[in-house]
């Protein structure tokens, strides 16, 4: 599948390892994972060369292309939330996982969007298994 992983850049970067590790689990599993380097530690800079209009045409690109998003919404993000809502309007599955005890938005916990799976994970070893339900379901729908 063709994966679209989504994460906080500016908004903060605490729970860069647990993009990493689900990053790394997608494409482990074959997925092709749109956005990889979003979930690496030096995103920062390579996104900083990148001009604004470019990121958006890019980025819609590939929410169009891709088949599901995965987001990880523990860490507030108006990107993020852009993004989610961008991918459902297209009918693509999104999941919507976040650390047990992270405050997320009531605009992603409330909504009862068809395709939309938000989920609370408690480690790094249960986010995987999240993700891994969340496609196993996702597939199907493809």
């Amino acid at each position: 599948m063709k994966i679209y992983f989504s994460c906080s850049l500016t908004g903060g970067r605490n729970d860069e390892a647990v993009y990493g590790a689900i990053v790394d689990h997608l494409l482990s599993a074959g997925h092709d994972v749109l956005t990889a380097h979003l979930a690496r530690p030096e995103v920062m800079d390579l996104e900083q060369v990148v001009e604004p209009g470019e990121v958006y045409q890019r980025d819609i690109e590939w929410i169009q292309e891709c088949d599901a998003l995965v987001a990880e919404v523990s860490t507030p993000s108006h990107g993020v939330g852009y993004e989610i809502a961008c991918a459902l309007q297209r009918g693509k599955p999104v999941l919507c996982c976040a650390r047990r005890g992270a405050r997320v938005s009531k605009m992603i916990t409330g909504n009862d969007s068809p395709g939309l799976v938000v989920a609370l994970y408690e480690g790094r070893e249960q986010a995987l298994a999240t993700v891994d339900a969340f496609l196993h379901t996702a597939a199907r729908l493809v």
